[in-house]
């Protein structure tokens, strides 16, 4: 893990979309209902920001030959 800002943003994205998954799902309203296409596409960013390297490390240093 070289690319620790983007990593770590993230899953930062990543929490965020399951905790306001969550939160739409266990609160006492009824009728509130998980906005699954924000949630969804917060996922997917997390997960290419985990996939990408910082602008900062160079490919050598990424462990590209």
């Amino acid at each position: 893990m070289k690319s620790w800002k983007t990593t770590l943003a993230g899953v930062g994205a990543i929490m965020m979309a399951v905790g306001a998954a969550l939160s739409a799902h266990f609160d006492s309203d009824a009728t509130t209902v998980a906005n699954w296409g924000a949630v969804m596409a917060a996922v997917i960013a997390g997960i290419g920001l985990i996939a990408a390297r910082d602008n900062n490390v160079s490919s050598e240093q990424a462990g590209a030959k």
